[in-house]
């Protein structure tokens, strides 16, 4: 394994609410992510480090084009690596609901857990082909009721409670995570943003400010993404997934979960 990441973030807003009476605090808003160093910063990303803009984007783009692609069959026991439960070998931890659930129990089924793409395939066009299809880095496990109540709906804040959804919530056009996937969420769609540029005969994905964006290869909203990656840093659990896709099966990495603070470096 590589060496440990050395991170320093800065401080996120405070949320906590002043109970004084005739004293009202103004609403804060996430801080920005402090620059971070990697293991990786002189070698697979020595090319990107100190860029902004599209130069950043366009260099980022180039590091993890260059990957091993896999099947779509090949995804199942892929996520049962990539997403097991750090307690219990067994199991998977499923996105959107954070429940640990048998790797057994892969299928279509109710009570069943199948693989999303949090790039909604629709979004696109792509659908199950090996390239945008197959990408481990937005393909995650979640229940399949999960699943189909997100169904291909852009993110967004706001709407009911999620059935199981271990506090999601959803609307007519949008879905909104429960807060501790809210920022791998984000990370995964602007990877997809990053490694899809349209130029390797697939759709030129782009995040933009809008829902319904249906069948174009768009996914909204980008200034919600970038709060939901400020606001819920990368964990152990997430960076760990993002090791074993680099050192087992795709070769590249999420640029965002090594460095979040591109995501305002770019956008």
């Amino acid at each position: 394994m590589p060496a440990t990441h050395i991170r320093r973030w800065k401080t996120l807003a405070l949320t906590t609410s002043a109970v004084l009476v005739g004293l009202t605090l103004p609403t804060m808003t996430a801080t920005p992510a402090s620059a971070t160093t990697t293991a990786y910063d002189s070698t697979y990303y020595k090319n990107a480090v100190g860029k902004t803009g599209s130069s950043l984007k366009s260099s980022l783009h180039t590091i993890i084009s260059s990957q091993t692609k896999i099947s779509y069959s090949a995804v199942w026991n892929a996520l049962m690596v990539t997403d097991q439960d750090p307690n219990n070998s067994n199991n998977v931890i499923l996105l959107y609901s954070g429940t640990s659930r048998a790797k057994s129990l892969n299928g279509g089924d109710v009570g069943d857990w199948n693989r999303e793409h949090v790039w909604a395939k629709s979004h696109g066009d792509f659908g199950e082909v090996t390239g945008p299809g197959t990408d481990l880095h937005h393909l995650r496990p979640a229940d399949v009721q999960v699943n189909s109540i997100r169904g291909n709906k852009d993110f967004d804040n706001g709407g009911s409670t999620v059935s199981g959804g271990g506090g999601s919530l959803t609307d007519s056009d949008s879905f909104e995570p429960r807060d501790a996937d809210k920022g791998d969420v984000a990370r995964m769609i602007l990877y997809m943003a990053v490694r899809y540029e349209g130029d390797d005969g697939f759709a030129d994905l782009e995040p933009n400010e809008k829902v319904n964006n249906g069948s174009n290869p768009y996914i909204g909203k980008l200034s919600v993404l970038k709060e939901w990656s400020d606001e819920d840093p990368p964990s152990a659990f997430e960076e760990k997934r993002n090791q074993v896709i680099y050192d087992s099966y795709q070769h590249n990495r999420n640029p965002f979960i090594d460095h979040p603070e591109w995501v305002d470096a770019i956008w």
